[in-house]
C-alpha cells in the first residue's frame, strides 16, 4: 500500500498551536516562572493570522463575502499581512489603510502580498477625514462589492482568541497558569484569551501593556476617556487613541504602561539573550514583566504567560537599526554591546 505525502493543503493550516517557550536567561533575577506565547510561529509571523482567517471565514458563512470581493481593513501592519495572506489563498482582492507609523519593512511586505496599500497620518485624532480609520471608510465606500472588516470594533476579533489562543495557553500550562500579560492595541488578543481563562480559573489574573501617548490605562481605571492622554510615541500595534470596542475591558485586572525606547531595548535584549527575534510589542511585553516584577507583582510560584505578537523581520529599519535608534535619542539611553561586522577584503 502507498503511503500518503505528510504535507498540509496550504499555509493556512499551519495557523495557531504556537509554542510556549521558558524564559530562562532575561528573567534570571527576575521572581516566578516565565513562559513566552511566541506568536511568529503562525505563517504569517504574528497573532494577526488567528484573527484574519476566524473573520474572514465567519463572513464567508454569513454570506458576507463572495467570489471576487475585496476586503477593506485598517492596520498597523500585522493585520494587513495576514488578510493579504488569507485572501490570496482565497481568491479575494484587499486594500489596506496603514499609519504612518508602521515600519518601511511591514509596507513592502503588504506590497508584495499583493495589496493596495494606503500610508495615512498617524498623529491626528481617529475622525479626522486623513486618519486610517476614516480613510477604510470612504474607500468602502468607494468600492462595490468591498468587506470592511474593521478590527478595533469587532467582537469577532475576541471570539478568534477565546476560541484558539486561550485553550491552547490553558491546555499547554496544565491549568497551572497564575498571571497573563499582554500588550493591548485592539485589545482581541487579551480580551478572548482572558475571557476563556478565567472562565476555567477566575482567580487567573490578567495585566495589560500599554503605552504612554495612549488612553487605555486611564479609561480601564476611570472608564472615562481622556483626550488630554494622548501624544504621540513610537510603538506599533499597542495601545490607542481611542477606545476599541474589542476591548473587554472587565477581563483586564490592571494596566501598567512602558516607554518606547525600553521597550525597543529590551527586544534587542531578548534576542540576545534567548534567542529570540522579536517584533517591538514583544518588546514592551518584556518590558512590561520587568517593571512588574520590582513592583513584587509575582511570587516564586508564579507561573506568568507572556504574549509576544510577532516577528522581528518587521521591524529591521526601526528597532533593530542601530541608525534609527539613534535618530529617535534611544541610542543614548543603554550602551548596549552589539557585534561589530568587520569587513575582509
Amino acid at each position: 500500500m502507498k503511503e500518503e505525502i505528510q504535507a498540509h493543503d496550504n499555509v493556512l493550516q499551519l495557523i495557531g498551536n504556537t509554542p510556549l517557550i521558558k524564559l530562562n536567561n532575561i528573567t534570571a533575577n527576575m521572581k516566578g516562572n516565565y513562559f513566552a506565547k511566541v506568536e511568529a510561529f503562525n505563517p504569517g509571523h504574528s497573532s494577526k493570522d488567528r484573527i484574519a482567517l476566524y473573520i474572514i471565514e465567519q463572513a464567508e458563512k454569513k454570506g458576507i463575502l463572495k467570489p471576487g470581493s475585496t476586503i477593506i481593513e485598517t492596520t498597523s501592519g500585522n493585520t494587513g499581512f495576514s488578510i493579504a495572506m488569507v485572501s490570496i489563498l482565497k481568491g479575494y482582492k484587499c486594500i489596506l489603510a496603514v499609519s504612518s507609523k508602521s515600519s518601511k519593512d511591514k509596507i513592502d511586505m503588504l506590497r508584495t502580498m499583493g495589496a493596495k496599500v494606503y500610508v495615512c497620518p498617524a498623529h491626528v485624532p481617529a475622525d479626522d477625514p486623513r486618519s486610517y480609520y476614516e480613510v477604510a471608510k470612504r474607500l468602502h465606500e468607494e468600492t462595490e462589492g468591498s468587506v470592511y472588516i474593521n478590527q478595533y470594533f469587532n467582537n469577532l476579533n475576541i471570539e478568534a482568541h477565546y476560541k484558539t489562543t486561550g485553550p491552547e495557553i490553558w491546555n499547554q500550562t496544565k491549568g497551572q497558569i497564575t498571571h497573563l500579560v499582554a500588550c493591548s492595541g485592539t485589545g482581541g488578543t487579551i480580551s478572548g484569551v482572558a475571557r476563556f481563562l478565567k472562565e476555567q480559573n477566575p482567580d487567573i489574573k490578567v495585566i495589560g501593556i500599554d503605552a504612554f501617548g495612549s488612553v487605555l490605562k486611564k479609561y480601564h481605571e476611570t472608564r472615562e476617556f481622556d483626550k488630554n492622554e494622548i501624544y504621540p510615541y513610537r510603538i506599533e500595534g499597542l495601545g490607542k487613541n481611542l477606545i476599541p470596542s474589542a476591548t473587554d475591558f472587565d477581563t483586564i485586572d490592571s494596566f501598567i504602561k512602558v516607554t518606547d525606547d525600553e521597550s525597543a531595548h529590551t527586544a534587542r535584549e531578548l534576542a540576545r539573550t534567548e534567542g529570540i527575534f522579536a517584533g517591538y510589542t514583544s518588546g514592551a511585553a518584556m518590558q512590561g514583566l520587568k517593571q512588574l516584577d520590582e513592583n513584587g507583582e509575582f511570587g516564586e510560584n508564579s507561573n506568568i504567560i507572556v504574549m509576544f505578537p510577532d516577528h522581528g523581520s518587521r521591524y529591521m529599519s526601526k528597532i533593530y537599526s542601530d541608525e534609527w535608534m539613534e535618530q529617535q535619542g534611544f541610542m543614548d539611553t543603554e550602551v548596549e554591546q552589539t557585534a561589530s561586522v568587520q569587513v575582509v577584503k
